[in-house]
């Protein structure tokens, strides 16, 4: 009886112990929606790499799950439509699990198709990371129980940036020019609303809202630019946009500060570069010059790609999956995704956590300034020479912002 007792209780143990990592070693699949051609494709094959890069390195004993993560692209051509058609041909081949961030538009229709899809396929649920969209209202009144924010939102990012510009005393007369869609008419908006609030004598003396990905030549937006006076411009532009918008500013010789969220972006260092530009600034939740695990992680994607690792949302949301299968002990959307609520991970900036009542991450924000590289930051971005330093971090709420979300929870 005694030896029975001892191997029941053996084997109970056995079965908890394969209970409590039930998913190690399982593939945790990742379809990857955004463009892959068209003229954003630089910026869409960088983050593949990126998020293909980190599921690398931390698959298997490298997270608390013992779980293996791939990613496999799938190319939306920077189209909502697209996107939705993306999104089936993933359900389709069996992913349960998507990422996208090129695009609030895109950004919309998928979580709303998610969204439909889990109510119509109990069984089959997918959840949805969202890794750079930041139109706010994907976190408040189109917040959804399977969208999950890994990057900070537009009014996130905003008050940040003008709680930094308030302190900046020669900041007098600010122009805004703005891709003609959700983030550039938000950006736009939310500036306007932040300054006036912190810095109300600051002049807006100019404002331009331009077809997003179809201008070619961006010397009439400059000359208006000049003409207004400016001593500051503020710009949410990314991809190509911000490319020949900053090439424009390059050949009118106009070099007044620019403040931006997405100057890290591929194509546009170079950009910078080649036009002399000295004082831009960007607003993110990271930078070039981090040490630690991420930068050597950084170090080694440059080394293998000769290319930049800039989406530091790749990392965050690589271990908050990890952290959630552990913590629900399966690869079950459904399970992760209760696991991913209210979910603190340590990051490259300090705790990072999943706000629940919106799905919004919660983490630190950085100002950064381009500069020459030097012995304390030595990071060339885009081999030029030239590197974002960071002059100021803000602690999470700083730049928290309330959400109106009202969550339906299955």
């Amino acid at each position: 009886m005694s030896f029975a007792i001892k191997s029941l209780t053996a084997a109970s143990l056995i079965a908890c112990a394969f209970a409590a990592h039930a998913q190690s070693g399982e593939t945790v699949r990742i379809a990857f929606i955004d463009p892959l051609s068209g003229p954003f494709a630089n910026v869409g094959q960088n983050q593949l790499k990126s998020w293909q890069f980190v599921a690398d390195r931390k698959s298997g004993k490298a997270n608390p799950a013992g779980v293996k993560f791939e990613v496999i692209g799938f190319d939306n051509k920077g189209s909502p439509q697209e996107s939705l058609n993306s999104l089936k041909a993933a359900i389709d081949q069996g992913f349960r699990y998507v990422a996208q961030g090129n695009g609030s538009g895109a950004a919309a229709a998928i979580s709303d198709a998610v969204s439909k899809h889990n109510s119509r396929n109990p069984g089959k649920e997918v959840l949805f990371l969202n890794y750079a969209a930041v139109d706010p209202s994907l976190t408040n009144e189109k917040c959804d129980y399977w969208h999950f924010r890994l990057d900070a939102d537009t009014t996130m990012k905003m008050e940040a940036l003008t709680s930094f510009m308030k302190d900046q005393p020669k900041v007098k007369k600010v122009f805004l020019l703005n891709q003609n869609y959700s983030h550039g008419q938000q950006v736009a908006r939310y500036f306007k609303e932040g300054i006036n609030r912190k810095r109300p004598d600051i002049q807006i003396v100019g404002e331009d809202l331009h077809p997003i990905a179809q201008v070619k030549d961006f010397a009439p937006y400059v000359a208006k630019i000049k003409q207004s006076g400016a001593d500051t411009i503020v710009t949410g532009n990314w991809g190509t946009d911000l490319t020949l918008f900053v090439k424009a500013l390059g050949d009118a010789g106009l070099k007044i500060p620019m403040y931006t969220y997405y100057a890290g972006v591929t194509g546009t260092p170079t950009a910078l570069a080649a036009a002399g530009a000295d004082e831009v600034y960007v607003i993110a939740y990271g930078h070039s010059n981090h040490d630690g695990e991420i930068g050597k992680l950084s170090a080694d994607f440059k080394k293998q790609f000769n290319d930049d690792y800039y989406t530091f949302a790749t990392y965050n949301g690589i271990n908050l999956m990890a952290g959630a299968i552990a913590k629900a002990k399966s690869t079950d959307p459904v399970k992760v995704a209760a696991a991913l609520e209210g979910l603190e991970v340590k990051s490259f900036s300090g705790e990072v956590k999943m706000r629940n009542t919106d799905h919004q991450l919660q983490q630190s924000m950085f100002v950064t300034k381009w500069q020459k590289v030097s012995a304390k930051y030595p990071y060339s971005v885009e081999n030029t020479g030239y590197t974002f330093v960071p002059i100021k971090q803000m602690e999470p709420y700083v730049a928290s912002t309330p959400t109106s979300c009202n969550m339906k929870r299955p």
